[in-house]
């Protein structure tokens, strides 16, 4: 839903944190779920303590270890996830999409981020102090509610991939990784459901635990089956019911 959101007005306000930071109009984010249920007056005295930042193509919002400063909150734009491992090896650990929260690190014990989060394309944030955390969640239960679930739905989704990644062979994973996406971030094409956001191969062998040559292996094969069409870092989705047999382990 939020994948197409537009990238809101901005008028600006002063905070003790930040010096100039941003206000929002209510009607653009009043439905995003980390603010469902919450009345006027609370917004205003949880957006008085954000900070608005654009971040371009390309750029790093925050660094794997680094001192966790700030929690964000994605209004506009995509970003990846990564993470390195003890071995050294890179991993996408998942793409942040439109009204999502980020960064969270001391809502699961954390005083550093453990993993690099990097603008795919220009993007806007609201990120609050982390210090901030614990006052917001204690004085606003139903923000304090709509930010547990949308953790509780990541942990679920880690699990998941930890699953396929154990139990599935690579053909069924990336089908999972793509449906997903197109799921996430689907646009309507002539192609077909086009995710809107430039997508490597390398990128779906870090999110599948697959190496590059076997994802160029399937998806090219996908392609010339008609399944899905390809470009310099585009995908789209031709055939969807395909690929979710593909997925669901029933193609013969």
């Amino acid at each position: 839903m939020w994948a197409n959101m537009r990238a809101p007005a901005l008028l600006p306000l002063n905070t003790p944190e930040y010096g100039v930071t941003l206000r929002l109009d209510h009607s653009l984010i009043s439905d995003l779920p980390v603010f469902a249920g919450l009345s006027s007056e609370e917004l205003d005295t949880i957006l008085a303590r954000a900070h608005a930042r654009h971040y371009a193509k390309g750029a790093t919002v925050f660094s794997q270890n680094e001192s966790a400063h700030s929690f964000f909150l994605l209004l506009h734009g995509r970003l990846r996830v990564t993470q390195l491992t003890p071995h050294g090896e890179q991993i996408v650990v998942r793409f942040v999409s439109p009204g999502d929260l980020f960064g969270v690190a001391m809502a699961i014990g954390r005083n550093t981020y453990p993993g690099t989060a990097i603008a795919v394309v220009d993007s806007l944030t609201l990120l609050w102090p982390s210090t901030t955390w614990p006052p917001l969640m204690g004085q606003h239960p139903m923000l304090a509610g709509n930010a547990m679930r949308m953790i509780g739905g990541r942990l679920q989704e880690a699990h998941q991939r930890l699953r396929e990644i154990s139990t599935e062979d690579a053909e069924r994973r990336i089908a999972h990784a793509v449906l997903k996406l197109a799921d996430e971030a689907g646009q309507k094409s002539p192609a077909g459901t086009l995710i809107d956001f430039p997508l490597s191969r390398q990128d779906i062998a870090e999110m599948t635990a697959t190496t590059l040559h076997t994802v160029s292996r399937i998806i090219s094969a996908w392609e010339a089956a008609g399944i899905i069409e390809g470009g310099r870092q585009r995908i789209a989705v031709r055939d969807h019911s395909r690929l979710r047999t593909i997925a669901d382990g029933h193609e013969t």
